[in-house]
């Protein structure tokens, strides 16, 4: 009998130690380990439903500003994912409203305005009749004191930037706009935008131009190189403009990665489930200029001879070990932690990462080549 017994267990110990694992569905992790996944996803009609009642998305299908996209999806995917562990990770497309701006009085007459030389004076310790950016926005809150929201101000005053200007400044009008309870900077049509579409004599559009308006705009910003340097999806501009004789307003924009619409838009935002929780992905994407390798360059990283090399040259000499500015891998790691310290040092959150493209010369060839790092709360650690 012991040999039957014997015999059974290792034909059963044999069958079982053969059968193949079974296959797991394509985003289904193996039993025991963490359940999660890379999602792709579209909000839905009930998805901006499924959001508390007395909120505004359940009615509009959409989100007025990427803030509130920001707010709110995170509730939507912990709704419709709970099943999901820490780790998954979401690509969200969603309807962005086209944004709308009513002015509280947009009369040329009450919104345009030109400093006297006393008005320099109302800003604290100022003792000159002219005005950088920075001054004008400090000094709209003495000339304004009790600004309402979306008030427009279009000012011409001595416009003065250290190394920029002139040092008796130049004459400039810009448009500047009360709005989230504070005075920001906005784009102005110019002279020579009026005059590119015809409307050079008098600066102004008249009514035959309003079908044409979003079109001239858009024209005008994708032609402007600083507005463009950097634009992306879902950005807001507002533009500022003079309708005939009586008018100032101002249209508001939406980047749709092409061009500048006022149209409900597409976004995407990226998402990450961590904690128990979904969250914006703040991940920084970041490409090195000349810069910030003489920031490196200030470094310890390196040789000497190495970081004099990146101070001339916006790349990373990888050639050959025996050179004397060659960058290891360890030195190039080293080299970056030191860069994003010093530039996110004070503005970095925990678990935040970077990911940071930069140049290497190698053998006469120049690549460009990625590092990803995580912010632990004090240091800059390499992941990849």
């Amino acid at each position: 009998m012991k040999k039957i017994y014997y015999l059974l267990a290792l034909v059963v110990l044999a069958f079982t130690s053969c059968q193949k694992q079974p296959i797991l569905p394509v985003g289904v992790n193996a039993p025991g380990s963490a359940y999660t996944k890379q999602l792709t996803i579209t909000l839905a009609s009930s998805d901006y439903k499924s959001l508390p009642n007395k909120v505004y998305p359940t009615t509009t299908l959409n989100f007025a500003t990427i803030a509130d996209a920001k707010l709110y999806i995170p509730t939507i995917l912990n709704t419709k994912y709970p099943q999901l562990d820490d780790g998954s990770t979401a690509s969200v497309s969603f309807a962005l409203a086209a944004p709308a701006i009513t002015l509280a009085d947009s009369t040329n007459a009450n919104t345009a305005y030109t400093l006297t030389n006393a008005d320099y004076l109302l800003l604290p310790k100022n003792t000159f009749t002219d005005f950088s950016t920075a001054q004008i926005l400090s000094w709209l809150p003495y000339k304004y004191p009790n600004p309402v929201n979306n008030q427009l101000a279009v000012l011409t005053y001595t416009y003065f930037e250290s190394g920029a200007t002139s040092n008796a400044g130049i004459p400039a009008t810009d448009a500047f706009l009360y709005t989230n309870g504070a005075w920001q900077k906005i784009y102005r049509v110019s002279n020579a935008q009026y005059a590119s579409v015809g409307r050079g004599v008098n600066n102004w559009f008249i009514a035959t131009d309003v079908p044409s308006l979003v079109s001239y705009i858009n024209t005008f910003l994708k032609a402007d190189v600083v507005v463009m340097a950097t634009a992306k999806t879902g950005d807001v501009k507002y533009v500022n403009y003079r309708y005939l004789t009586t008018n100032q307003k101002v249209i508001a924009l939406t980047f749709d990665g092409s061009n500048w619409v006022n149209t409900a838009t597409v976004a995407t935002l990226a998402f990450g489930k961590s904690g128990g929780t979904w969250a914006p992905d703040n991940t920084v994407f970041y490409t090195m200029v000349q810069a910030d390798f003489t920031i490196i360059s200030t470094s310890t990283a390196g040789t000497a001879a190495a970081r004099a090399n990146i101070a001339s040259f916006a790349d990373f000499n990888t050639s050959a070990s025996t050179d004397a500015t060659y960058w290891s891998d360890a030195d190039i790691q080293a080299g970056i932690a030191f860069l994003l310290k010093t530039k996110y040092g004070t503005t970095a959150v925990a678990n935040q990462k970077f990911t940071i493209t930069y140049a290497v010369y190698n053998f006469g060839v120049i690549t460009n080549r990625t590092k990803t790092y995580q912010y632990d709360g004090t240091t800059f650690n390499f992941l990849q």
